[in-house]
């Protein structure tokens, strides 16, 4: 399965965020019902018109989304030290 294929973007809907085939469902919704501990089967219980594989999707976008070096700039004072 291709994530990208069930990803949209709509600039006139959900403020342009990343929403599942095009409902007014955000992918940082799903997300955020997955890490609060609600199961996949409550997630399409409760939305009956998300599939399997539109959780799949929004979870393997997240996955790519924060793959990426994180750089922090660098103590300018000496030792680390702050005074």
């Amino acid at each position: 399965m291709d994530y990208r294929e069930r990803i949209t973007f709509n600039p006139n809907q959900c403020a342009g965020r990343p929403c599942l085939r095009g409902l007014r469902i955000r992918v940082k919704d799903v997300i955020e019902m997955l890490a609060a501990g609600v199961s996949e089967t409550e997630i399409l219980e409760d939305f009956p018109y998300l599939q399997p594989d539109d959780i799949r999707a929004g979870l393997e976008y997240a996955a790519r989304e924060v793959d990426h070096p994180v750089l922090v700039a660098a103590d300018p004072s000496p030792m680390g030290f702050h005074t």
